[in-house]
Order: structure tokens, then sequence, then C-alpha cells
């Protein structure tokens, strides 16, 4: 299925609902459909990107070019055995969705990330996480397509440059790939992980580390925190928790003693709330006319009606640059710049 849309309103198509443009638009629902649309060789001839669900962009300005948007939604079950099921996923599936369809067949993974908006497709971009989970941890591949060649390529986790927010997608391969499905390696074993934040306490709430359980206790601590963007233009966690030197975090714990602290990816590095630190930078609820700091969760950034990119960009700028005054630390966006 291919649908070709020209000079479309993008408002609806980033939960930020800032209005925007694109010259062009394309929907694809397969590799081979993808393929058709790039062979002729126009759409690459131009300025062009892949537009999902429009959950982690800021557009600051109109898109002039073409934006590739993915709508292939099938699950398939590849293998099954006593203790893993392998899945793959096509790129245009709603992330919850596939959370929803693992949790109700007593697949164990991917739990902690509910209720994270987006496509499959941009999970792994973004190493997606929530509540000491992370994406990669049951990716086992993923499918693209060569712009170059148009050749199909499956790229193994362990190449997929997985970091903290980060991977190859966001590197050395952005603007040359296009993510048409993701495999997904799930388990048939339970092993809950509820040393995040308040989720063992939600979770012993609702009867114990139950599969659904911790699926329900999720969504209500991210409902609580998060506002709908349904309602509130947003794009979820507007900054990354920064990663600093274990003696830098230990210099900021003396200065701060009630400052949270988490591991990081070594022992010579310690993660930093950057939510706590802009609350304590005292941006917290603070509103502009057109934008603002959530008041239940300082590291949302909000559209309050009629919102440029611009002035939230402008927005963002300013609670760094208080941050980096106070603290000494830099806090990195999360969201990507259109």
């Amino acid at each position: 299925m291919k649908e070709d849309f020209r000079n479309i309103d993008l408002t609806a198509c980033n939960s930020f609902g800032i209005s925007v443009r694109a010259d062009r638009m394309v929907t694809f629902d397969s590799r081979e459909a993808l393929c058709e649309l790039l062979a002729d060789g126009e759409i690459l001839s131009g300025k062009w990107g892949v537009l999902s669900g429009g959950n982690n962009i800021l557009f600051t300005e109109d898109f002039h070019g073409t934006l590739l948007h993915p709508v292939g939604r099938q699950i398939e079950m590849l293998s099954s055995d006593d203790s893993r099921v392998r899945v793959r996923v096509q790129a245009g599936l709603e992330w919850d969705d596939l959370v929803a369809w693992a949790v109700e067949r007593d697949l164990w993974g991917l739990e902690n990330l509910s209720l994270i908006p987006g496509y499959v497709g941009a999970a792994p971009v973004q190493n997606i996480g929530a509540y000491g989970a992370e994406v990669k941890d049951t990716i086992e591949a993923v499918e693209l397509l060569d712009t170059d060649s148009l050749a199909p390529i499956t790229l193994a986790a362990a190449h997929c440059g997985f970091g903290y927010r980060e991977s190859v997608f966001k590197g050395v391969l952005k603007g040359r790939v296009v993510i048409t499905a993701v495999l997904f390696s799930l388990s048939r074993v339970p092993h809950p992980s509820l040393g995040y934040g308040d989720l063992l306490k939600e979770t012993e709430a609702l009867g114990g580390p139950a599969l659904k359980n911790i699926r329900e206790a999720v969504i209500a601590i991210r409902r609580r925190k998060l506002p709908d963007p349904k309602e509130t233009g947003n794009a979820g966690s507007f900054f990354k928790n920064p990663v600093v030197e274990r003696s830098v975090a230990e210099k900021l714990k003396e200065k701060y003693p009630d400052m949270p602290l988490y591991p990081a990816q070594d022992e010579a590095h310690r993660k930093l709330p950057a939510g706590w630190l802009i609350d304590r930078a005292g941006w917290k609820g603070r509103m502009r006319a057109t934008v603002g700091v959530h008041a239940a969760q300082a590291l949302v950034l909000v559209n309050r009606g009629g919102a440029t990119g611009t002035e939230v960009l402008e927005l963002a700028s300013d609670i760094r640059r208080d941050v980096e005054r106070q603290f000494g630390v830099t806090i990195e966006m999360e969201v990507n710049l259109w």
C-alpha cells in the first residue's frame, strides 16, 4: 500500500503539535513497496527523511522535501521454544500495541517500556528506555533498506551501536538507511525488573510482580507524570539524563544529599536525573506565553497552544544554561530537531 500526499499539514503528525507543512509525504507498508518508491531516484535526489509517529521530534520549520512514512503493522512469530519467542514486527506498528501483544501472551522483556509513544521502527533509533529497561535488551536484529543500493540489509543488534539513547541510526547510518522491521527475542521465563523509581511499590499495590501488573504499574506512573500529547503538545522526555564521571557525581551528592544517583554503563560513571536538576534549577511548572515546563515532570516541555519550534527550542536553551550554571553539568536534548 502506497499513498502520496503533497503540501501536507504536519500539525497532527507530530506530538508537539507544531504547525508546519511538508512538500510531500509518501507511505509504505513493506520493504518491497519502499524499494519501488525509491527506485526512480526522484525522492532520494532531494531532501528526505523518515517520519514515524512524530513523537520524538521538534519541527523548527517547514520540511522542503519528501517524508517517508511507514504504515506496515504486521507481527510475525518466527520461532518458539520453552524459553524464548522470536518475532518480526513491521516498522509502522504503534510501539505500545507491541507491548500489549507481548504481555497478553506472557512474553517478558517489553513490559517496562509500556505506553512509550511512537512506532516500532523508531524504537531502535533512539534505543528507547524507561524504568531501568532499554529496547536493545530485546532486539535481535533490525531490517533495513540501503538507500544507496536499494539492497535489503539485516543488521544484528551487536552491530547497531546501542548506547544510552544512541544507535548507529542516529550516527553513521543516519540518512543512509530506512528501517522497515525489527526482530525481537522475548522470554517465556519471568524476569521482573522493578528497581527503578516507584515501580516496585506500584507493582506490589497491584498484587505483585506479575507481567500484567508491571505493565499496569508503568502505565499508571506514566499517566500521572506525563501529559497526553492528544491534549497537550509534547515530545515526552525532552532531555537525556546526563552521564558524568563518578567523582563529579559524588561531589554533587555531597552538596545535594537528596539528589538521586543511578548506575551508568560502567563503574567510572554515574547517571544524574535531568528532571531533578531542572526542578532544582527552578524550572518545573514555569510557563511562558505559548510554551512551558510540565508541572508534574520537569523533563517534559509543553506546547500551551500555538507554539513554534523555535519558541520551544529557546525555552530548552534557557533551561540548559541555568542547569549548567548551577550544577556545572550539561544536559543534552533527547528530541531530534527538524
